[in-house]
């Protein structure tokens, strides 16, 4: 279990490592997540393990948020795949 929390933790300074300025200024505390609309992509950076999520209609986002449209397409790619590793790791 140990080991997991630390994965976390390093995949979530990884993936704060990639952003650009710009791109962290973009992360949303809970409840701010006022530009996120029904549909839109994020990454909960609390809750790294359930990968990338979508708002719904009922749900809104909660934790630290990353929006797909607040990082650029590159950014994201390379997110999703640590995202994978994690996941990766967890299930092993």
């Amino acid at each position: 279990m140990k080991y997991i929390q630390q994965k976390r933790v390093h995949t979530r300074a990884s993936i704060l490592k990639l952003l650009t300025d710009a791109e962290v200024a973009r992360v949303l505390r809970a409840g701010a997540g006022q530009y996120l609309r029904s549909g839109d992509e994020y990454v909960d950076l609390n809750q790294l393990d359930r990968g990338v999520r979508r708002v719904g209609r009922k749900m809104s986002p909660t934790g630290l948020v990353l929006a797909r449209k607040g990082v650029a397409e590159s950014t994201w790619l390379e997110i999703t795949e640590q995202l994978s590793v994690l996941r990766r790791t967890m299930l092993n």
